[in-house]
């Protein structure tokens, strides 16, 4: 209790010594007489930018404010343009800890001395995080390995920062008007989520072997293979991969790589994850992120740190496809329809005023180089016009967001020319003709067909049971009458479907057969 009494007032003297609260109040009515009572109480210098203020105060609260600020910079919709922008310049760079707490660790969580495991074990380590740092070591068969370590004592600090935020978040929705649409108390709570998730390193490692298995046969990405014998919740113990970092372009260029065919993988790269699996490395910036110049694969991708995925089920993904065509097309009128359809806009929203506010938010990106485009601006309008149309934010679409926002600014690096949406939209196209077109309706038969071998059996009898209910049904017994015929005529069509659609493929290879056997007769 005592800590967390001298964390709260180690925050109050932070926010003081920053000017956090004339940050707070600037947007609010407060009398002039309160601001100047205010700072003749509690004198200090803030003439700096307000962004910059918040900036070094998260940094002066440590790694945790530090990883929330980055969160911060992502969510447009809750900050104005420029604080977001100095927010996204937060580097999670902290010192590392003592190289005798990380053997401790091993030794804790692998029960045995680092000297006993590895052939060799470099005690510098050679990255270091808010979470967790990094020891290169050599196994005893001769693969050369990275281990990452637990950052000793994290959940504790974790626990507490996060509820004093989950306190604020509470503060917050209590004194902005805005604030239930934008839903500060989810946001932190998506925040705490994601980082009790990165305690865990055996997540962070099913993370890799999924994107590992996701990309198992493509020429794009590289992702280190888990060593399983050697991982648990406080360590785990990777392949060390080897490779040039995405930020070097002069090494990159000297070394011959292609950096315009590296920023369109990164779209690739970006679009496959999304749209074909629903998982997706969600921290992609530079510093996790290296390029092989070995020869057998050159110019791939290696993407390193799998403490934050996102995911997407097949509603988002539905949603996201159409939303992402529909502005290829310039389509506004079926963004505008789609926003109210999944109940993100209020159902009396006005389709002709919400893709008029559309437009001209998107109108102006079009047939422009990336180097002309910022994603970040765009956001920004566009979340102006959902507060004007109450649009609810999504929380489970930050971290693609995030992700974006990431590959904009790769990007940039790569290739400034680079047209985001023109190298995007093929891709997109392919994926939604797999989707609705013949072979996404047979893919998706083949998927429900367990589940309809489960059902049909049962249909019969619960009908029949239905039926036999003395008296006439009332009610919920209507209401379940009624959805177990609609269930069955709906089943009924989908087979009769099947068998036809079967049916005729057979006849027409059958015929192709005939006809062939015909001609080779004459």
């Amino acid at each position: 209790m005592l800590f967390k009494f001298l964390r709260l007032l180690k925050i109050l003297r932070v926010a003081i010594k920053y000017g956090l609260d004339e940050i707070a109040i600037s947007g609010l009515d407060v009398p002039r007489t309160a601001k100047l009572i205010d700072t003749i109480i509690f004198w200090r210098d803030i003439s700096a930018p307000r962004g910059q203020r918040m900036r070094m105060a998260l940094e002066e609260l440590g790694p945790i404010f530090v990883k929330f600020g980055q969160v911060l910079s992502t969510r447009r919709d809750l900050l104005p343009p420029d604080m977001a922008e100095e927010l996204a310049h937060l580097q999670d760079r902290v010192p590392p800890f003592d190289t005798d707490l990380a053997i401790a660790q091993i030794v804790r969580s692998l029960g045995a001395h680092p000297d006993q495991l590895f052939a060799s074990f470099e005690r510098t380590p050679v990255a270091s995080a808010s979470i967790a740092q990094v020891h290169f070591a050599v196994l005893k068969d001769g693969k050369e390995v990275a281990v990452k370590v637990l950052r000793p004592g994290m959940k504790k600090l974790i626990d507490e920062d996060v509820a004093l935020m989950h306190l604020a978040a509470a503060w917050v929705e209590r004194i902005w008007s805005e604030a239930r649409r934008l839903k500060p108390r989810e946001v932190v709570g998506e925040f705490d989520k994601y980082l009790h998730d990165e305690l865990d390193l055996m997540r962070e490692a099913a993370n890799a072997s999924q994107l590992r298995r996701n990309f198992a046969d493509s020429d794009l990405l590289m992702v280190p293979e888990m060593h399983w014998d050697y991982c648990s919740s406080s360590v785990i113990v990777m392949e060390r991969m080897h490779g040039i970092p995405v930020s070097r372009l002069d090494r990159l260029r000297e070394a011959g790589v292609d950096l315009k065919k590296l920023s369109t993988d990164g779209v690739q790269i970006f679009f496959i994850q999304m749209f074909r699996d629903g998982f997706f490395h969600a921290d992609m910036h530079p510093g996790n992120i290296l390029v092989s110049v070995a020869p057998e694969t050159f110019g791939r991708y290696i993407a390193l740190d799998f403490g934050i995925v996102g995911t997407l089920n097949d509603f988002d993904k539905d949603y996201l496809s159409q939303n992402f065509l529909a502005f290829f097309r310039r389509d506004y009128k079926r963004v505008a329809e789609a926003h109210i359809e999944c109940g993100w806009a209020p159902k009396e929203t006005r389709v002709d005023e919400l893709e008029a506010a559309v437009r001209a938010c998107c109108e102006p990106i079009f047939d422009r180089p990336l180097k002309d485009i910022s994603f970040g601006q765009i956001l920004l309008r566009l979340f102006q016009t959902s507060r004007r149309f109450n649009v609810e934010v999504q929380p489970q679409l930050v971290l693609l967001q995030k992700t974006l926002l990431n590959i904009e600014g790769l990007g940039r690096q790569l290739d400034p020319d680079l047209d985001l949406w023109k190298t995007a939209k093929p891709y997109l196209e392919k994926w939604m003709a797999s989707q609705i077109g013949v072979q996404g309706m047979v893919d998706r038969l083949k998927a429900e067909a367990p589940r309809f071998a489960h059902i049909l059996p049962q249909l019969p009898r619960l009908v029949h049971q239905a039926l036999t209910v003395a008296g006439e049904p009332r009610g919920a017994d209507t209401e379940l009458l009624r959805a177990l015929i609609a269930e069955q005529q709906h089943t009924n069509r989908l087979l009769s479907f099947a068998i036809y659609f079967i049916g005729a493929f057979g006849v027409g290879v059958v015929a192709f057969q005939l006809a062939l056997r015909w001609n080779g007769a004459h």
